[in-house]
């Protein structure tokens, strides 16, 4: 399984902006950005030329780093988000969105992407009853995510939605059974 293994604080200091890559440390003091609200690296402080290429590579950067996808992934993504009818940028998030380790995250089933990735990669969420262990697997409208019964990460996912402060509106969480639904597809606001 590829994925970045870099520093995640590094990663939200380059982008100059809390990304909430490792979870409940990016509530505290010590988070990176907190810390050094500079970019990383021996030209971190330096002054740094503002172009129209820059900005939409940082845009871009962002993304992936945000939903932890890979360069090639992240294309495909693309690929299959210009191919769809509509906006091509609303199609590329709405299709990040949807992946199972981030509707995990916006539920508050997991405290980051990279413990939903982990969750979902050891089989412990069900899908409209089929166990599924790919956390890139696109969920649809009313599909129903469950926790697998008995599973050893239940207090895990316990303590994760002890974070979240909402739902988005497009999903539906009942915190007390770890069971959830999806209302729709969700929208760029």
């Amino acid at each position: 399984m590829a994925r970045d293994t870099g520093a995640q604080c590094k990663q939200c200091r380059r982008e100059g902006q809390k990304l909430f890559l490792k979870g409940a440390r990016c509530f505290t003091d010590k988070c990176g950005v907190e810390r050094r609200s500079y970019p990383p690296g021996e030209h971190g402080r330096g002054r740094m030329r503002q172009s129209e290429y820059r900005a939409q590579l940082r845009e871009k950067q962002k993304a992936k780093r945000y939903y932890q996808v890979l360069e090639k992934q992240f294309a495909s993504y693309y690929d299959k988000a210009s191919r769809q009818e509509g906006v091509t940028g609303e199609n590329l998030l709405r299709l990040l969105e949807c992946r199972l380790d981030n509707v995990l995250v916006r539920l508050g089933f997991a405290a980051s992407r990279r413990q939903a990735r982990q969750l979902v990669s050891h089989g412990h969420w069900s899908v409209n009853g089929r166990r599924v262990d790919i956390p890139s697997y696109q969920v649809k409208p009313d599909d129903v995510i469950t926790i697998k019964p008995n599973s050893a990460s239940t207090d895990v996912v316990r303590d994760a939605t002890e974070l979240t402060s909402g739902v988005p509106a497009w999903l539906q969480a009942d915190h007390d059974a770890l069971t959830a639904k999806v209302l729709r597809l969700p929208e760029r606001s």
